[in-house]
């Protein structure tokens, strides 16, 4: 099985989190043959309140995340906001994520592109699978060699998400990495009184339902306690579980 996958904690909280998390997908690639990307967020702009925990900022968490690359080996994500984050930003993430509601954001994406860096594109609440081809378009003609597209759902009523699994094989015509958002598909966003509300439980299960529609990638937040996380807990996988989940995907 070549399917990328991706994980990490949903934001930067402090080195002590970002070293267990980092250890443990070490140990993982060892076992399995694997190449997981450490995924975290150095800021996170789009939070529920303005009270809420957002991260360290680009130039502390950069720094922090380029201490993970050198110490354990890792290839990193993260994800920007703004064009100025882009070139920074490339400095030390293998792949530069589009966030869902910014990805018709062009001078975003072009910005991506021109780092030379892999962009992930997450597919927006409001898009259906065939609207991605036009981000991808963008990155593409702005010199982006390589370009993933992201599922993690659709925007059903108020505070809740909807996965139609047929955007994976409509998505795989654009690009041949299409990524399954296993944690962020389970979201309610909105749904908690000022902070976003999700389903864990059925993260597993959203994994294997996107390898049978054709996923090539899959995405997971994770935490070694996720009941204390300080953004997105109610979403994230525990990180004793991601183990089981990975084999599950294997077999």
């Amino acid at each position: 099985m070549n399917a990328k996958f991706i994980a990490g904690p949903c934001v930067i909280e402090s080195a002590e989190l970002l070293d267990t998390v980092a250890a443990e997908l070490v140990r993982l690639n060892n076992k399995y043959g694997l190449d997981i990307i450490f995924k975290s967020s150095f800021d996170k702009a789009n939070r529920t309140s303005l009270k809420s925990f957002r991260g360290p900022g680009l130039d502390k968490g950069l720094q922090m995340l380029a201490d993970i690359k050198e110490k354990y080996g890792l290839k990193i994500l993260t994800d920007i906001h703004e064009a100025y984050q882009a070139s920074p930003a490339g400095e030390v993430a293998d792949v530069l994520q589009i966030p869902a509601f910014l990805c018709r954001q062009t001078d975003l994406l072009v910005a991506a592109a021109q780092t030379g860096r892999t962009v992930n594109i997450k597919k927006a609440q409001f898009l259906s699978a065939t609207d991605m081809k036009y981000p991808v378009e963008k990155a593409r003609q702005s010199g982006a060699t390589e370009v993933w597209l992201t599922e993690r759902g659709n925007s059903f009523g108020y505070n809740n998400l909807v996965v139609d699994f047929r955007n994976i094989p409509e998505m795989l015509q654009f690009t041949p990495t299409v990524v399954m958002d296993c944690t962020h598909s389970v979201q309610r966003p909105g749904a908690g009184d000022g902070f976003t509300g999700g389903d864990r439980q059925f993260i597993p299960s959203m994994a294997l339902a996107a390898k049978a529609f054709g996923a090539t990638g899959y995405f997971f937040e994770i935490h070694p306690n996720p009941d204390t996380a300080l953004s997105d807990g109610t979403n994230m996988l525990p990180l004793s579980q991601f183990e089981a989940v990975i084999q599950s995907l294997l077999k």
